[in-house]
């Protein structure tokens, strides 16, 4: 598809494997989007064997970029998309993160107004009512340590910082709901090509280089991976050692700390339970019941991912939940 004779202000780039469940939920909110200036659509796709290049046939104005699924990189698409993207910002959407509301644009380039030195944007993620307890609580602890929703927060490298766990909650970065200036991934700093936790490093990468990251909280997305719970220990398995592949110093987890982080684990999500509104009675009960497997595999697989060799590719492969889809596809 040729591109608009204007420059549209954002481009929206979603990359999609097999994204039939939630793709046209999304497409039609991006069609929806208030904004004083144009959004161009572009879905980079990886070689779907589902219904996602049917779904995408319903939405002529998106711009659709085809590349073999060996040729998919997390750091290197989104560069791709950088590079394919014509608007003065660039937003990434991964094809399960759906923008809530119809000003979530708007809301995701607000900051970059504040200073040229803003060059990144995190956008706020909301669980699905369907994800289960363990998962739910850990989206919305996160997300909220990042600052109010009524308000804005900015994150930099100044004195305050001292060492790499303080340095981490900074830089921390999630392109699941992101915008960037296109020209600073283009000329300054780009994503890294690597196999897993390319937004932490891009985040770290641009904290440290001296430029502002900032958490526009009402820019929000409703996400939260639907995964079974095999699948629930394989992506903490993957999360874990892509972040030890980074650079990340994370100790090995004893197992008398992995016993007592999963009994810290139960007792808190099922204090939390007791109080959730969103859940009925039975379901409260229901999760009483199932959530400590989740706990309990949960740590067992971050211990599991602390002790596996990083050089190790066939260990790795073999506990990857990512490996395993490919494999699928």
């Amino acid at each position: 598809m040729s591109e608009p004779e204007s420059s549209p202000l954002l481009t929206v780039a979603i990359l999609t494997y097999n994204g039939e469940d939630y793709l046209e939920r999304i497409l039609m909110q991006l069609g929806e989007q208030e904004l004083d200036g144009e959004v161009e659509v572009l879905v980079i796709d990886s070689g779907s064997t589902d219904a996602t290049l049917e779904i995408l046939a319903k939405f002529p104005n998106v711009r659709l970029h085809k590349i073999p699924n060996s040729e998919f990189g997390h750091g290197r698409t989104r560069n791709l998309a950088a590079q394919l993207g014509t608007g003065e910002f660039i937003a990434y959407l991964t094809h399960d993160a759906i923008p809530i509301g119809t000003t979530w644009a708007r809301e995701m380039l607000a900051p970059f107004k504040v200073s040229p030195r803003v060059v990144a944007v995190m956008g706020k993620q909301i669980p699905r009512p369907t994800c289960f307890p363990v998962i739910k609580y850990e989206i919305q602890g996160m997300f909220s340590g990042f600052g109010p929703d009524f308000g804005t927060a900015l994150f930099y490298q100044d004195a305050f910082i001292q060492d790499e766990g303080v340095l981490g909650a900074v830089s921390f970065y999630s392109d699941v709901n992101s915008a960037a200036r296109r020209s600073f991934i283009l000329d300054v700093i780009p994503y890294r090509d690597v196999p897993y936790a390319e937004d932490q490093m891009f985040g770290k990468d641009l904290v440290l280089a001296g430029y502002i990251k900032a958490y526009a909280p009402r820019g929000s997305v409703e996400h939260s991976n639907d995964l079974t719970l095999e699948e629930y220990g394989k992506r903490i398995f993957d999360e874990t050692v892509g972040l030890r592949r980074i650079g990340t110093n994370i100790p090995v987890l004893t197992v008398k700390n992995q016993l007592r982080l999963t009994a810290r684990g139960i007792v808190g999500d099922s204090l939390r339970i007791l109080r959730d509104r969103d859940y009925s009675w039975k379901r409260k009960l229901y999760w009483l019941a199932n959530n400590p497997r989740y706990q309990i595999l949960k740590w067992k697989s971050y211990r599991k991912s602390t002790l596996v060799d990083i050089d190790d590719d066939s260990q790795i492969s073999a506990g990857s939940l990512e490996h395993a889809r490919k494999n699928r596809g």
